[in-house]
């Protein structure tokens, strides 16, 4: 048997863009990406702490060092820039693994652009 487990959480981080005429997805700031282990085409659940609304799509490498969280596509419609996003990925873990794996969490300050604190 497998679980499914919390393997990267990007906390509270903002909406910096979102572009309806694009095929669908996040693109997320490279540095965010690669200190929260998550990587190109990764399958993600973002929630927005602002309306409640939840959306699981696939993630789009974004400019390095820019902050950049941009909902593309059908779920721009469910947020706005300024909005504070939590974004989740999962792995399939053994139970025996679950037990001892630790997630990968980062805290960017959205206040500042997205940046690493």
């Amino acid at each position: 048997m497998f679980l499914s487990i919390l393997k990267s959480k990007i906390h509270c981080a903002r909406v910096t863009e979102a572009n309806l005429h694009y095929m669908g997805s996040i693109t997320i700031d490279e540095d965010l990406m690669e200190a929260a282990g998550i990587v190109a085409g990764e399958h993600v659940h973002v929630v927005n702490n602002n309306n409640g609304e939840r959306v699981e799509t696939y993630v789009i490498t974004g400019p390095r060092g820019t902050g950049c969280i941009c909902l593309n596509g059908a779920a721009a419609r469910k947020f706005q820039v300024g909005d504070e996003v939590i974004v989740m990925s999962y792995a399939a873990m053994t139970p025996d693994e679950a037990r001892t794996f630790r997630p990968k969490v980062i805290f960017p300050d959205g206040a500042r652009g997205n940046r690493l604190v």
